[in-house]
């Protein structure tokens, strides 16, 4: 997106809508429907077993398929994905971490087939590639859990892609640095700005050290890096937010890497506003939510985005329709289009108030880069657990400025009387649904695909991408070739942990405490967890788990300590667990409750199969409660197939939630509740 001088309208940004289900072809259908809207870029969501590198038909994956996005597991399914799509005029964004290299592969290869059926030189057609890949692996070992790799061979996947694509694919993002997912579990302001930096010093220092690129080539690494925020409904602080990442960052390119030319140093920056801090209750309330967090990314020019996504009214709720995300759009295309917003040069300059809010954020994170820095850099405060741990105790402050009403949210700890909304009047209608056939169909379809391929070249690109792996090489060349040979999305995956091996983050848990909390109410429930473990004959002992693929852990983590806080002894073994690990760690442990914490939409097949694996143990008589993103129908559900309790976010007091599990506890015990 070309930026205009200050003396003309400025561009409207590019226009997004995060989308992707069920399919490939439905997932197409999706896009074409929302470009001839007016949606001016796309950004595809991938369901969580493409993200975190396993087939449909999988174990982990079971339950979990196009629930969260749509499954990619070959080029077949990209070719789909794209079909009628000319992928040399879109520009797209994908949201994929630890196997951004292998979409890319396949969005690369799908754009030269397209090319080749034109008639047009493929070379010219990849060269005009415009979007991103996320790509962004250190915030996955600290929020959204898509890891796979340690974090050494997952920096060196990112390096080899950035020395790819400045070479191959000029107009492409390589890498999208998140600080949208560490706003999501509890990062302050200056702890967004920190950490994001420090991922991006971490990448570009890793690019140059390579020696994979030329040192005059640098220039075009820095330019070719961007980021991707997050937009809080704190919108003048989140505005000031904004200036000082601007700020910082054309510090750190001229300082740190000597880069001279203005362009390259520019701060390229897309944002989704804040779909964790939508709202279950009173959803209508979330329409102005977003209004006023998209204000926070487009009102000062100077650090405006270049490309928006805003969520639906109604994610809290579920998977948004069609008809959602279009109302989502038109937010965008009334906020450029009808305003004057265009029109003028930043209307922030000269503000004593707005540069004293900036400078305060640029003290607290030059100070936060400062001390990363000295642990060895990002790397090493992810292994640490120190970055982890940080941000699990700013999320448990905000819950506990939540539940004493220090922070207000309209509808849920204020105002919370409501009339029945019309907007939800249909009930389950009101929300998006993925078909179960949908799984079914993909793990037949990716089977098919196994079958009609060349085996000896899908085996033989393996075996190159295993050897490629063992040395220094650029693995791109390696993974387009096992693109073009049909391998799958888990078997490339597959292939690279047999020589990187896999990796479970640190927690964060254990350093992290809500304790400071004033109140009555958590000296009673300390209290009461004292008592019922007296009674019972031993201390109270919680399991926490999360099964299946759903990597977003910060409810998790928060229920974690919070039991902790009120005397539980909490057993959380981290996420990504099958039904069969949750049992037996559950037996092992003797716990007195098992928590799930399900947050993709597979509640109900993955809470069934730990109620049936306890029961199958003899365990049958260990409660089990779950909490996530569950809808009511499916919420009986999960109660007349014998969970004991289900939490939604609307049940956003946690001391109440550890209350009602002492109460379940009893309950199961024979004990007065």
């Amino acid at each position: 997106m070309p930026y205009p001088s200050d003396r003309e309208r400025d561009r409207p940004w590019v226009m997004r809508t995060y989308a992707g289900h069920s399919s490939a072809a439905k997932s197409n259908e999706l896009y074409r429907r929302n470009l001839a809207k007016g949606q001016t870029g796309l950004s595809v969501a991938f369901d969580l077993p493409t993200q975190t590198g396993y087939d449909p038909d999988h174990e982990l994956a079971r339950g979990e398929v196009g629930k969260v996005g749509v499954p990619v597991g070959h080029l077949g399914d990209m070719r789909t994905l794209f079909d009628a799509i000319p992928l040399g005029a879109a520009n797209t964004s994908m949201t994929i971490n630890a196997t951004a290299m292998w979409l890319l592969a396949l969005y690369v290869t799908v754009a030269k087939e397209q090319a080749e059926v034109e008639g047009a030189d493929w070379h010219e057609v990849v060269a005009r590639l415009a979007g991103t890949t996320q790509n962004d692996i250190i915030k996955e070992y600290l929020s959204r859990g898509t890891y796979v790799f340690p974090p050494g061979p997952s920096l060196r996947l990112i390096t080899d892609m950035v020395a790819f694509t400045v070479a191959n694919v000029p107009k492409w993002n390589p890498i999208n640095i998140c600080s949208y997912h560490l706003q999501e579990v509890g990062a302050t302001p200056v702890q967004e700005v920190a950490y994001s930096m420090c991922t991006a010093i971490a990448v570009l220092d890793a690019v140059r050290d390579s020696g994979q690129l030329p040192q005059e080539e640098f220039g075009n690494v820095v330019a070719r890096i961007s980021f991707f925020v997050n937009a809080g409904v704190r919108f003048i602080e989140e505005m000031c937010k904004m200036r000082a990442f601007t700020e910082l960052w054309d510090e750190i390119c001229r300082d740190r890497y000597g880069i001279d030319d203005p362009k390259q140093r520019r701060f390229r920056y897309g944002v989704q506003v804040n779909s964790l801090g939508l709202t279950e209750a009173q959803p209508e309330n979330n329409v102005q939510r977003i209004v006023l967090e998209m204000l926070a990314v487009s009102l000062s020019r100077k650090a405006r985005a270049r490309a928006i996504q805003l969520p639906a009214w109604n994610e809290a709720l579920g998977l948004p329709r069609p008809w959602d995300q279009q109302w989502a759009l038109r937010m965008q295309q009334v906020l450029a289009y009808e305003t004057d917003l265009l029109e003028y040069e930043d209307i922030f300059d000269g503000s004593a108030v707005i540069q004293a809010k900036v400078d305060e954020i640029l003290t607290g994170a030059r100070a936060e880069i400062d001390r990363v820095q000295a642990m060895g850099g990002a790397v090493a405060a992810v292994e640490s657990g120190y970055m982890k741990t940080q941000m699990v105790g700013s999320l448990a402050e905000r819950r506990r400025r939540i539940e004493v009403g220090e922070e207000v949210i309209v509808g849920v700890n204020k105002f919370d009387t409501t009339e029945p909304s019309p907007l939800q009047a249909e009930g389950a209608k009101a929300i998006e649904t993925v078909d179960p056939i949908a799984e079914r169909e993909a793990v037949e379809a990716i089977q098919r695909w196994r079958a009609s391929r060349d085996e000896s070249a899908a085996q033989d690109s393996l075996d190159a991408l295993r050897t490629a792996a063992k040395t220094d090489a650029n693995l791109m060349a390696a993974t387009l070739a096992c693109a073009q040979a049909g391998v799958t999305t888990g078997e490339w995956a597959a292939a690279l942990r047999e020589v990187f091996g896999e990796y479970r983050a640190p927690t964060g848990v254990s350093g992290a405490s809500a304790a400071g909390e004033a109140g009555v109410e958590l000296a009673k429930v300390r209290e009461w967890v004292k008592a019922t473990g007296d009674e019972i004959g031993e201390r109270l002992r919680m399991l926490v788990g999360k099964p299946g693929l759903d990597g977003h852990s910060n409810g998790a983590e928060q229920i974690a300590v919070r039991a902790r806080d009120t005397g539980f002894e909490v057993v959380y073994q981290g996420i990504r667990l099958t039904a069969d690990q949750i049992v037996s760690a559950a037996v092992q442990e003797g716990v007195h409750v098992v928590g799930l914490s399900i947050l993709s939409g597979s509640h109900l097949e993955a809470v069934p199969a730990v109620v049936e694996g306890l029961r199958a143990a003899g365990a049958g008589d260990i409660p089990v409660v779950v909490g996530g993103i569950i809808p009511p129908d499916d919420a009986k559900t999960l109660l007349e197939g014998g969970v004991a309790r289900v939490f939604t976010p609307k049940d956003y007091e946690m001391t109440q939630i550890m209350s009602e599990i002492v109460r379940v506890i009893r309950e199961a015990n024979g004990l007065p509740a």
